[in-house]
């Protein structure tokens, strides 16, 4: 199954994420403000703790301190060189994660805490590409729309078959994704790769 940062270990591999989430990390995780924060730190790069409370509807210092807990299992980190002691910047550490269901176990604690991540990461990815089809032709650029792709295709596969198309998929995204991995050019704003492939309407584009 894959969802968000979540992979099968044999697409994660393709995508190059290297990091397995422990019991931890993973019940570190699990709460709906943390899991929103690594998504937005995510889909448009550092910020601080009062800014993402703003886009979130929470004060700074409840931000501030989950970002911290993020910090202390080193999903998140501090920018360096970046802010003051009194206004942080904070960024996504980058590198993929992981979620293995069947690494999880059996305990009903480890259990909901995946759940709560799973459920939070599918309900972003819906709301962003809603956003995106119910504002897109409204707000967007012509060459954004042209630019951008919702698709689907229908087929009948054994499990085996659909590893293997997951992987060679996988494999090339994710060599494609390294050839724009933290770049910042003129022109460019947050886009996520579903596939569907489509702008964030709120992103903005880089100056």
């Amino acid at each position: 199954m894959t969802a968000n940062d979540e992979h099968h270990p044999d697409v994660a591999r393709a995508f190059g994420n290297d990091r397995l989430l422990d019991m931890a990390t993973l019940k570190a995780l699990a709460h709906p403000l943390r899991t929103q924060l690594l998504d937005l730190l995510s889909q448009y790069g550092p910020s601080t703790a009062s800014r993402l409370g703003e886009r979130l509807g929470e004060s700074s210092g409840a931000t501030s301190y989950h970002l911290r807990q993020l910090a202390k299992h080193e999903l998140v980190r501090e920018v360096t060189g970046k802010g003051t002691a009194r206004e942080r910047w904070w960024e996504r550490v980058p590198v993929g994660i992981t979620l293995d269901a069947r690494a999880v176990g059996d305990s009903p604690s480890a259990r909901a805490a995946a759940d709560t991540i799973t459920r939070q990461w599918q309900s972003t990815r819906e709301a962003l590409l809603a956003d995106f089809l119910y504002r897109g032709v409204a707000e967007l650029p012509t060459e954004w729309q042209d630019a951008s792709v919702v698709a689907s295709s229908n087929l009948r596969l054994t499990a085996e078959q659909l590893q293997r198309f997951a992987v060679d998929i996988a494999e090339r995204i994710g060599a494609l994704a390294e050839e724009y991995r933290n770049q910042q050019v003129p022109g460019a704003r947050p886009v996520q790769i579903q596939f569907n492939a489509f702008p964030l309407i709120d992103g903005g584009e880089s100056s």
